[in-house]
């Protein structure tokens, strides 16, 4: 983009809450039912039924306010957000508008904050399906089982420049909203949806331009494009003396274009008003400290916390504390259980993920091989038991059938030769089979030893220990020589 203009970025990250029931009724939330089973009459807005608020759900939304450093209203209204759609069964949504729940706050990145507008709660629409594209055979199915699942709605200033500091900003909230429990972070399911409303201004005009909220984004990679697209589409528009419409437009993955979808609405498009059959909802200072005191450790924290505690880099204890999910607890469970911090952060950063890829796995708490496990099989490295190399072979096993290091150990004879006439005896037969490189090391090609070692190594089955064949092996080529 040149510089004449720059891009104003805002997210909105609509947050599905994990409550058992939806946010003004019984019906259950579990995704995957069949359609229309989790319907009642307060979800489906049938005449004469009135919504009562879940009390966890409101729960969950200090939580998050507490989380992103809002400040929390000690009083705030529902409204009817009145719009008509098909998949929307009472003509009107209940969210909140000029009094929601929270307001302010922040999202802390690498390179500063990404101040916050408010956190506000209401209620999920149903779902559209569309079956057939030709005009005489298309139909559209609708399942209201969606309707009424509690949601929040975070909005960010437009203080974002650029689809990467977005991407960053839409990944630490998820980051912050799994980690405190509010949210399960699935995104292929719908929990975690994220708008962008994208637009673009002369550099050093105050004034914003015409913006397109672009719609149905559902990972960081996909918002990240939308962004960058969108960007480069209302470049084109000013460069060629056209205008920007302000519309609504929606990201095609397959494509990887925006289409337009409907031109964008104004608040007063809405027709908002307070909500008759809900009063306002009171949030006690008493309430607010309740959550307080139970929520869970953020992940910046925690990263901070892994390098002070157990001494692991900034790269690993991020690693653990915030990228990898389940990392930290499983991390924190090896060492209770006797692991070396760094030895564990090694193995969880190397063997535990290769093979949980392997597996189309994500989540190290999704390993089969249990922390108290793994620690019993670096313990046996440590201890000079078995090699590294040795110990990885081991840790396959593990995986695949639950049997103990120990055991596997003892069942194959996998234990290092620590023997010193038995090494002593490899080492010599070695220097017997391989003249050449024993010579070459003696005439100063100093090389070669790695070459030797190897050979003992494999000689052994793998079984010696290399820091004892190493020493082994240089006192005899040395002592020889002389």
């Amino acid at each position: 983009m040149p510089a004449s203009f720059e891009a104003v970025i805002g997210l909105e990250i609509h947050c599905q809450l994990l409550t058992g029931t939806k946010i003004f009724c019984g019906c259950r939330t579990a995704f995957g039912a069949a359609p229309n089973s989790h319907i009642c009459p307060v979800c489906l807005g049938l005449p004469g039924a009135l919504p009562v608020l879940n009390r966890q759900a409101v729960t969950f939304a200090i939580l998050a306010a507490l989380a992103l450093e809002c400040d929390l209203q000690p009083i705030s209204i529902f409204a009817r957000k009145n719009y008509f759609y098909p998949d929307l069964p009472k003509g009107y949504q209940i969210s909140q508008y000029d009094r929601p729940i929270a307001l302010g706050g922040r999202v802390r990145l690498s390179d500063g904050d990404v101040q916050l507008t408010r956190i506000h709660m209401e209620e999920d629409a149903g779902k559209s399906l569309h079956h057939g594209y030709a005009d005489s055979d298309v139909s559209t199915y609708l399942d209201f089982n969606r309707a009424g699942t509690p949601l929040i709605e975070i909005v960010t200033e437009p203080v974002l420049r650029s689809a990467a500091h977005a991407a960053e900003c839409f990944t630490r909230l998820k980051e912050i909203l799994v980690a405190i429990g509010v949210n399960d972070g699935n995104m292929e399911e719908g929990s975690l949806r994220c708008d962008a409303n994208v637009s673009l201004r002369p550099v050093g005009q105050q004034a914003f331009g015409a913006k397109a909220e672009v719609k149905n984004v559902n990972s960081f990679r996909f918002l990240e494009k939308a962004i960058e697209f969108e960007i480069e589409r209302q470049r084109a528009v000013l460069e060629s003396g056209g205008r920007v419409a302000q519309e609504t437009r929606l990201w095609d993955s397959e494509t990887g274009t925006t289409q337009s979808m409907r031109s964008k609405e104004e608040a007063n498009d809405y027709r908002y008003f307070p909500e008759p059959d809900l009063p306002p909802l009171v949030v006690t200072a008493e309430w607010i400290e309740q959550v307080r005191a139970a929520m869970p450790e953020l992940p910046a924290a925690r990263v901070g916390r892994f390098i002070q505690t157990y001494g692991l880099s900034a790269y690993d204890a991020d690693v653990l504390g915030r990228l990898l999910p389940g990392a930290a607890t499983y991390f924190e469970s090896a060492v209770r259980a006797g692991a070396v911090a760094k030895t564990a952060s090694n193995w969880i950063q190397g063997e535990v993920r290769r093979l949980l890829k392997d597996a189309g796995r994500e989540s190290v708490a999704d390993a089969p091989v249990p922390p108290d496990a793994l620690a019993e099989l670096t313990s046996l490295v440590d201890t000079q038991v078995i090699s590294t190399s040795v110990a990885k072979e081991v840790f396959e096993e593990m995986w695949t059938t639950g049997a103990s290091a120990r055991a596997i150990v003892d069942a194959r004879g996998l234990a290092q030769i620590g023997d010193t006439s038995a090494l002593l005896a490899l080492v010599d037969g070695v220097i017997a089979a391989h003249p050449g490189p024993v010579e070459q090391y003696r005439s100063g090609k100093k090389q070669t030893f790695g070459f030797l070692v190897g050979a003992v190594m494999k000689a052994s089955g793998g079984k010696a220990n290399p820091a004892s064949v190493s020493d082994i092996l240089r006192g005899r080529l040395e002592s020889e020589q002389g």
